[in-house]
């Protein structure tokens, strides 16, 4: 194992409340080497200094799983990408079930690659476009949570969580220091009759100091 990585997840993870144990730091380890390995072939991350992935990406996704309160929860996220943040998610909270929207079809074959190499069951990859999706009715109210990083705007992330979430479900959206034209532009939305309350989370990364905010809406029952 990498002892200066598993060191820096695992003291970040801390400070965040998410302690991790030795079955956890040694997926995320195998997680980052396959990342960096096949980011060098194909465009997953943006990998600028050695604290991107583990901090940026790894324990920035991590800051959701306290507000992720049913245990066995079926959670889409939109716009997976390379798997921020419901692979990390995934590891920690083996129970949840996982589910990776993506529409690249290299970034999905990543998935795929990743989701067996750490051998997480209950998670699946959908090769496809969130506006595809929501023309079909095979998911339409299915899952408890939604989340997505810093991929889609307020507006329309709202509107596709009134169609994904189930009553009573969560819409989890991950922003950076400040989401308030966009909560503005939120505001006025049909779609926003169905998700009366939110509540906003504001995180400090640990080590790099960098701000985030967490903006939860809770669908009607």
């Amino acid at each position: 194992m990498d002892p200066s990585l598993i060191r820096t997840v695992s003291d970040a993870a801390q400070a965040i409340g998410v302690p991790l144990g030795h079955r956890e730091l040694a997926l995320i380890e195998t997680y980052h080497r396959e990342l960096l390995l096949w980011n060098e072939k194909i465009n997953l991350v943006s990998v600028k200094s050695a604290l991107d992935i583990p901090i940026k990406h790894v324990i920035d996704s991590l800051t959701i799983a306290p507000f992720i309160t049913n245990r066995y929860a079926k959670v889409l996220d939109i716009g997976a990408g390379a798997g921020f943040p419901g692979i990390p998610l995934k590891i920690v909270r083996n129970e949840l079930h996982v589910f990776l929207l993506e529409a690249s079809r290299k970034k999905s074959s990543f998935l795929k690659h990743i989701i067996r190499s750490l051998n997480l069951a209950g998670t699946i990859v959908i090769h496809d476009r969130a506006e595809r999706l929501m023309q079909g009715e095979s998911y339409r109210e299915y899952f408890d949570t939604v989340i997505s990083r810093a991929t889609l705007k307020l507006p329309v992330l709202i509107r596709m969580g009134a169609h994904f979430l189930n009553p009573n479900g969560f819409l989890i959206a991950m922003k950076g220091k400040n989401p308030d034209a966009e909560l503005n532009d939120a505001e006025n939305l049909p779609e926003r009759a169905v998700f009366p309350s939110v509540s906003i989370h504001e995180i400090r990364l640990p080590v790099t100091g960098d701000f985030r905010k967490i903006v939860i809406y809770k669908k009607l029952s």
